[in-house]
């Protein structure tokens, strides 16, 4: 048996409010759209990981999520200026990524990052 993918299922009471954050910010496709379900994603290939963490690095708390993407700094300003607020960042860490946090319309933590 081998593990084909990893998905997070985050429970809330209107999936369409994903849509700005996901879809129209951060540019991912609705890949699947059941009205009380959607998810979002790319056709290209994703890793599979999961991780488990005490903390979420240089004293921050483990965010719900972590996004990679190709350019940090124009995320964190597509996210600024759709009116989301940065909470951490954006800053280099010491193990070799660029990321800042924001929260979603949900309320979770996403940790969106760039390896350097």
């Amino acid at each position: 048996m081998k593990v084909k993918r990893i998905v997070s299922n985050i429970e809330v009471q209107d999936a369409a409010r994903a849509q700005r954050f996901y879809q129209e910010v951060l540019g991912l496709d609705l890949l699947m759209d059941h009205g009380w379900i959607r998810t979002y994603g790319t056709d290209q290939s994703m890793t599979v990981q999961i991780s488990f963490a005490q903390q979420g690095g240089s004293d921050t708390p483990v965010p719900d999520l972590s996004i990679e993407v190709d350019d940090v700094d124009a995320a964190c300003e597509a996210m600024q200026a759709a009116g989301f607020a940065i909470e951490y960042g954006a800053v280099d860490e010491p193990w070799g990524v660029r990321r800042f946090y924001v929260r979603d319309p949900f309320g979770k933590l996403v940790n969106i990052l760039a390896h350097r």
